[in-house]
């Protein structure tokens, strides 16, 4: 039985475009630009600044221990030197239901929250951050619960007991094709029933001036709503670009020639595979108690194997439903070719930063040949080769954008990418999806990344990127050692910027937790 659904991209995009009201006459006519806001905390013109990114959190205690507060505590050390958080997706798993919220994001955040000290009073469509909370969306939180499936499990213990190696974050609703997220973070303007509401709200929260119009005021403590499933914003002379990958992510159609057909036998053997490896593993759970603590142990890694095994079936599928003509976001990637470019002729930016889910480089042991992984690639390439012809000498030596953070691998790496040939050349990448999931291993194929020319295994290769850190799971048995984490950020003043990262990480190793500070990456 599937689990999991996920909406199709059309879907996904008029959904949010419904929820945001997206291009309703009194916005127009307020000369708004819904894609735009500003932090209004009285400090984003300091070019001294630091911020926090965390991603792939959204989860409950395992066996007795909760990962996402120990990196929460992590985080609060450094919150009063902090200016915002990014998360780059994956708030709520495992589909986005609006029952974990309290569990899964108010709960351990409660600090960053204001009422935090009752968190039980919070409700998930009300949360106001006293510190900005800027995310994004993951495919987790826009899956779905089959009507079936919640049939099921709804009406017997008993079958719950039995599929217990399932991850049971998953009650009697999904995420609504991203309903949850929309009204836990967006700013919901579907919910002003009559027009004179709507028209108060747009006159009272986007009174905030950009470039491009009239924009959202993201006010710490009193308004804290993004104005979409994708926006920008400055800060401290930097542009951040929030993106949600999970409309350009859809694999490109195989290739209607023998070679195409050989490898979609060969996907289709490897489904047939991972099935059986799956009914392995359910048989191992079964032998063990979630009582012991031993076993406990050992579910949970169990429960990491099934959820890599989940993810590849996923990617498969993608492959093998995709038609002739993948179903791309352009209308996105083309705002954020707009507003890279538009940034480059603005005098007082200083650098220019995206955040969004899918890594477009990663070498996590799941995710780095997945056909969702180069999809994003290839989209994000083919953005910034177009920014890159209309800039011409103006970029000189520099990458068209200077850091990208990403979540969806369970880990925290540093990549850089290579002379790619491309105008995603020399560019920075940093993974911060260790934040609360089961941390992933890195692959055993090594640091550096090839790319077959024409996408095909057997074709000839060329390096694009480079693993420089990679901080995930490790060990086995007793010895394994499971780390979570999450980055802070210092941006320096000058011209270009001068980036710090360090890695703040939370490890469990023999049923303990240790807490350090790894060394600083400059960049």
């Amino acid at each position: 039985m599937r689990l999991i659904s996920e909406p199709a991209i059309p879907v996904k995009i008029q959904k949010m475009k419904e929820r945001v009201r997206w291009r309703h006459s009194s916005i127009i006519q307020r000369g708004i630009d819904q894609t735009s806001m500003v932090i209004d905390d009285g400090k984003d013109d300091t070019p001294d600044f630091s911020f926090l990114v965390i991603g792939d959190s959204g989860t409950k205690s395992h066996y007795g221990h909760h990962p996402q507060r120990e990196v929460t505590e992590l985080m609060l050390a450094h919150q009063d030197d902090c200016r915002f958080v990014l998360h780059t997706g994956d708030v709520i798993y495992v589909v986005g239901s609006h029952e974990y919220y309290p569990a899964n994001f108010i709960e351990p955040y409660r600090e960053f929250l204001v009422g935090g000290e009752n968190p039980k009073n919070i409700a998930y469509d009300r949360m106001i951050f006293n510190l900005p909370f800027l995310p994004v969306l993951g495919n987790h939180d826009y899956y779905d619960v089959p009507f079936v499936y919640r049939w099921l499990t709804g009406s017997t213990l008993r079958l719950r007991r039995m599929l217990r190696y399932k991850d049971f974050e998953i009650g009697w609703h999904g995420s609504n094709q991203g309903d949850a997220y929309a009204r836990a973070f967006l700013d919901y303007l579907a919910s002003f029933a009559a027009p004179e509401e709507l028209n108060h709200h747009l006159d009272q929260y986007y009174t905030g001036k950009t470039d491009t119009g009239r924009c959202l005021r993201y006010i710490p403590g009193e308004f804290t709503r993004v104005p979409n499933r994708y926006y920008s914003f400055r800060y401290g002379g930097i542009d951040f670009f929030a993106l949600d990958s999970n409309t350009f992510n859809m694999p490109s159609p195989l290739p209607t020639t023998q070679a195409g057909e050989i490898y979609r036998q060969e996907l289709q053997k490897r489904r047939q595979e991972i099935d059986r490896e799956e009914e392995q593993i359910l048989a191992m759970s079964d032998r063990l108690n979630p009582d012991n603590p031993a076993d406990a142990e050992q579910l949970d890694d169990l429960s990491a194997k099934l959820d890599q095994i989940n993810e590849v079936k996923i990617d498969i599928e993608k492959q093998l439903s995709s038609q002739q003509s993948a179903t791309i976001d352009f209308e996105q990637l083309e705002w954020l070719r707009d507003r890279l470019i538009e940034s480059w002729h603005t005098s007082e930016v200083r650098g220019r930063i995206l955040f969004f889910h899918h890594p477009p480089y990663v070498t996590e042991a799941t995710k780095w040949s997945q056909a969702q992984t180069l999809a994003v690639r290839h989209r994000l390439r083919w953005v910034l080769e177009q920014v890159k012809e209309n800039l011409g000498s103006l970029v000189q030596n520099r990458p068209i954008v200077d850091l990208i953070f990403n979540g969806h691998a369970h880990c925290l790496e540093y990549l850089r990418t290579a002379d790619t040939g491309y105008a995603d050349s020399h560019i920075p990448c940093i993974i911060s999806g260790g934040s609360g999931r089961r941390p992933r291993r890195q692959r055993v194929e090594g640091t550096e990344l090839l790319e077959t020319f024409s996408g095909l295994p057997g074709s000839p290769t060329r390096k694009v990127a480079e693993s420089l850190l990679y901080v995930g799971r490790s060990g086995y048995g007793s010895q394994t050692r499971l780390p979570y984490s999450c980055v802070r950020v210092d941006i320096k003043d000058g011209f270009p910027p001068k980036f710090i990262v360090r890695p703040l990480v939370a490890e469990r190793v023999e049923q303990k937790w240790y807490q350090h500070e790894m060394e600083p990456l400059l960049l």
